[in-house]
């Protein structure tokens, strides 16, 4: 019998492996496909590796700026890919080799929970390997990691359209399209787009809402857009069908538009794997956004957690991580009776990213949240051109903002959201800053290194 098995191979569940595995338990991990989930195979990593290539690409045409001549450049796509596909392979295998560390056994397969716990009874899982064959193990306690799939709306003509593909489509194409239209402008839609205009695509993204990447500050926004120079945008547009190709859509005015492209991404969110893992057989709670679960990612089932995109709270593989931390520590307070009663799951201080030739990234409530909660802020911009670091390295010294949010009564930070190269790298900082609950005075005392794109987070602070 395990002390925990753990459906889904992704952040979520390879890391509660791990932590579990560090712990002594006997722990059984299942996952369909590939170590690593979405993030590591079809995700956050391949397409970072493709964006990397790109922007060497992108640099290179730029560099007679900073006084390097380059001549004959051109891309390899071929070589492009395979260097992705090495960066997976390597990373994968990382993730196996940890399993085998922390002696974690390891299926290939499709699990289902037949029972429950009941009682001193344990509960039991039957995997469907791979191979074709079926086994079934008991289970002390059980973590569900599934994650998600993308979400592929009833737009006619995009259901088994060889020219329409997702993320995962996009990423193994054999050639760059000459002409790509994106349907949705949200991370993914608005990566891929930079990324395919980087490498000299015809991008066009068409999105129903006002502006792109809805949980970003809206003067911040626009910024962001502007900075994805040859990106074309149709904003407050729905699409209404697909030919081939070519994407019909009604803009904010009612009139009726036609995008003509190569290729269709559809990029409209990721919904999480609730079917084919025996939610409903075992009674797990649901809902039409995911497994519902407690501060401690319970669910209304004793003796089972659940962990990452599967849940619909936040769908990054960091939260994953953060999500399979709390689960693993009320799961030793389970199985060891040790004190799990401070280890729990908070989002306020999650921060996200948006990758491209430039990027974005934030933490805590925009000022349009604040407003929506009637909470009296404080708020300072400083453009990233303050920073020596950003002028010295940087093109598009004219694109870029940082931007911090404090309450005016308790003078706690209470968002810091920033435009511009090395954002996704200093904004844990700001999520630090937020969790440990620091005032602007308390910001001010702080020594950042200069010169750093950093250290206008102290900068803005000082604003205030």
């Amino acid at each position: 019998m395990y002390d925990t098995i753990i459906i889904g191979g992704g952040p979520g569940g390879y890391l509660a492996a791990e932590r579990l595995g560090h712990q002594k338990k006997k722990v059984l991990l299942v996952e369909s496909v590939h170590l690593g989930g979405t993030c590591l195979n079809v995700g956050c990593i391949p397409t970072k590796t493709l964006l990397n290539s790109a922007k060497h690409y992108v640099h290179a045409k730029e560099a007679g700026k900073f006084g390097v001549n380059v001549k004959d450049l051109s891309f390899d796509w071929e070589k492009i890919q395979s260097w992705k596909t090495k960066v997976v392979e390597t990373l994968r295998s990382g993730v196996s080799q940890q399993m085998k560390r922390f002696k974690v056994d390891v299926r290939e397969g499709r699990a289902e929970i037949l029972s429950t716990l009941s009682g001193t009874k344990a509960g039991t899982v039957r995997v469907h390997l791979n191979t074709g064959l079926v086994e079934e193990h008991e289970y002390s306690t059980l973590l569900i990691s599934t994650g998600s799939l993308p979400v592929l709306p009833p737009i006619p003509g995009a259901r088994d359209n060889p020219l329409v593909v997702d993320s995962t489509g996009l990423l193994s194409i054999a050639s760059v399209p000459k002409r790509l239209a994106v349907i949705g402008g949200g991370v993914i839609g608005v990566e891929f787009a930079g990324l395919f205009s980087a490498l000299g695509s015809e991008v066009t993204v068409i999105e129903m809402m006002d502006e792109i990447i809805p949980f970003m500050d809206k003067e911040q926004a626009p910024l962001f857009r502007k900075a994805l120079k040859g990106v074309n945008f149709k904003l407050g547009c729905k699409v209404e069908k697909i030919e081939g190709a070519a994407v019909h859509y009604t803009t904010k005015s009612g009139s009726a538009e036609k995008t003509e492209s190569d290729l269709v991404l559809m990029a409209v969110g990721r919904r999480p794997v609730l079917t084919g893992w025996g939610a409903e057989a075992a009674g797990v709670g649901l809902t039409n956004k995911g497994v519902t679960v407690d501060d401690r990612m319970r669910t209304n089932i004793p003796g089972i957690w659940a962990a990452g995109d599967v849940t619909g709270r936040s769908l990054l593989a960091h939260s994953a991580y953060r999500m399979a931390e709390v689960a693993v520590a009320d799961i030793l307070h389970k199985l060891d009776g040790e004190d799990a009663l401070q280890n729990t799951m908070r989002y306020d201080a999650v921060p996200w990213a948006v990758y491209g030739m430039t990027e974005a990234a934030g933490v805590g409530i925009t000022e349009q949240a604040a407003d929506s909660a009637g909470i009296h802020i404080l708020k300072a911009s400083v453009p990233m051109s303050f920073s020596g670091r950003f002028i010295a390295e940087n093109t598009l010294q004219g694109i870029g903002s940082l931007k911090v949010i404090a309450d005016a009564a308790s003078r706690r930070i209470l968002g810091i959201h920033a435009v511009g190269a090395y954002s996704s790298e200093f904004i844990w900082g700001g999520a630090a800053l937020i969790e440990q609950e620091f005032r602007i005075e308390d910001v001010k005392q702080l020594i950042v290194p200069h010169p750093t794109v950093c250290e206008l987070i102290r900068d803005a602070v000082w604003e205030l």
